[in-house]
C-alpha cells in the first residue's frame, strides 16, 4: 500500500493548477483632425472681351450675364461656410456726363449644391452660407450686369473680381 500512496502524490503535484495571477494593460490611441478648408484650384479667369454694344457704346449686359468660371477646394467640417465677394468691374479713366466708367454686376458661387452671392452695388461681402463637408468645383457665374447711368461706356480694360471664401467651422 505503500507504493500506491507514493505514485498518487505525484499526480497531485501535477494536476493541480499554478497559483500564477495575470493582468491586462491597455494603451489608448487618440489622435484629431483640424478643421478646414483649402482650394486645390483657388484661381481662375472670366474674359468678357469687348463688354460694350458696337451700335450704341452702351454696356452689352449680355456679354457679362451668364459668364462663369470654376474654382476647386474642399471643407472637412459640417459647419464649414461659404462667403462671395463681388468687386465693380471699373477702368481708371474719369467718367465725364453722359458716360459710365464702372459695371456692377452679381456674383454667385455654387458649392456642394448651395449657393452664395454678393451684388457689386452693396460694399462688403454677402451673408454666409453653410456648405458644410465637400471636396469638389465651386462654380462662380456673373448676372444682372449693369451700369451706373446706362451711359456710354469710357474706353479702356476694366478690372474687377468675384473673391470666394470658405472657412471652417469655428
Amino acid at each position: 500500500m505503500r507504493k500506491l500512496l507514493i505514485l498518487a502524490v505525484p499526480a497531485l503535484l501535477v494536476a493541480s493548477p499554478a497559483l500564477a495571477q495575470s493582468a491586462t494593460g491597455t494603451v489608448a490611441i487618440d489622435g484629431s483632425v483640424a478643421n478646414r478648408c483649402m482650394f486645390t484650384l483657388p484661381n481662375a479667369t472670366i474674359s468678357l472681351g469687348e463688354i460694350s454694344l458696337v451700335s450704341n457704346g452702351k454696356l452689352d449686359p449680355a456679354k457679362v450675364n451668364g459668364k462663369s468660371a470654376t474654382l476647386n477646394g474642399w471643407c472637412n467640417g459640417t459647419a464649414s461656410t461659404m462667403t462671395v465677394t463681388s468687386t465693380q468691374l471699373t477702368t481708371p479713366t474719369a467718367a465725364p456726363t453722359g458716360f459710365d466708367n464702372r459695371v456692377d454686376y452679381t456674383g454667385t458661387a455654387v458649392a456642394n449644391a448651395v449657393s452664395g452671392s454678393d451684388s457689386s452695388l452693396a460694399a462688403g461681402a454677402g451673408l454666409p452660407v453653410t456648405v458644410g463637408q465637400f471636396s469638389g468645383d465651386i462654380v462662380v457665374t456673373l448676372s444682372a450686369a449693369s451700369s451706373p447711368t446706362n451711359g456710354l461706356m469710357v474706353a479702356g480694360t476694366y478690372t474687377g473680381n468675384v473673391q470666394v471664401t470658405l472657412a471652417p467651422a469655428v
